[in-house]
């Protein structure tokens, strides 16, 4: 049961800040804590539901008591269900429910503290025309933003199941020079795209523009630090994220991702 210690986000950049460190905790539970994730789901025990915090971490717990509860609550009983489907599918399952729940909270604060409502109403003079913009406008165009700030982030559902978008040059549909290779360890080159002919359309060169997306926190910033990709999922991660240094991945032969690791070491 989640306990909230962080002041509560009021603002958009602060809600999305909120929504980015829970949605963070909830990927880490879905891929690099995926044995401790599975092991606490067990189904004998009551209704179970998987919280993000906003620190990053993740919890299984039960749902609050409180009628109606401070916060929307994720999905219920999602321990259940476990045993009951193929792993992979369960997982997927208890991904999409963990979207829906990010934005249900997210547009939670919204709807509470009314983005922009105590905001003055502004008015534009020129020689030439007399603007006036109202509260509703104001609040009606923040929450837009809000909600293209997050739709900019990869599901946690694309994440899990490998569907995350990706630039073409590291899905190795076009110029192998983006990726090197040393002794089996997979290294991506983030750099820029190479050029486009003058036929192609904007679109392709915007998605051409995008990092590689990381299979543990689903972020595709960090053009400047090491990546590795496991040789059996073919996802790329941060270094950080999956605890292996350069210095480490010199030894490296095949390298896989824990959550690879553990679906062969679990019985």
């Amino acid at each position: 049961m989640e306990v909230i210690t962080h002041p509560t986000p009021r603002t958009v950049d602060e809600v999305f800040t909120d929504l980015r460190g829970r949605r963070a905790g909830l990927i880490k539970a879905l891929t690099t804590d995926m044995v401790k994730f599975y092991q606490t789901c067990d189904p004998e025990k009551e209704n179970l539901c998987l919280y993000g915090l906003p620190n990053e971490t993740w919890e299984v717990n039960l749902p609050v008591e409180e009628v109606p509860p401070e916060l929307p609550e994720p999905a219920l009983g999602i321990n259940f269900a476990r045993d009951g489907m193929q792993e992979k599918d369960w997982v997927s399952l208890v991904a999409v429910h963990s979207d829906s729940w990010l934005l249900s909270v997210a547009f939670y604060f919204g709807a509470r503290f009314g983005f922009g409502k105590n905001e003055r109403i502004i008015v534009i003079n020129t020689r030439h025309c007399s603007c006036v913009y109202s509260s509703a406008t104001i609040i009606e165009s923040v929450r837009k933003k809000l909600f293209q700030m997050i739709n900019e982030l990869p599901t946690i559902f694309e994440i899990v199941t490998g569907n995350a978008k990706q630039s073409k040059d590291l899905s190795g549909n076009n110029n192998t020079s983006s990726k090197s290779k040393s002794n089996g360890l997979k290294v991506p080159k983030m750099s820029s795209p190479p050029p486009k002919e003058e036929d192609e359309s904007e679109d392709e060169d915007e998605d051409d523009e995008q990092g590689a997306v990381c299979g543990a926190c689903g972020d595709s910033d960090g053009t400047d630090e090491f990546w590795i990709c496991c040789d059996a999922c073919e996802k790329w991660f941060h270094g950080k994220c999956v605890k292996i240094t350069p210095a480490k991945a010199e030894h490296i032969k095949h390298y896989k991702c824990p959550s690879c690791s553990n679906k062969r070491a679990r019985p």
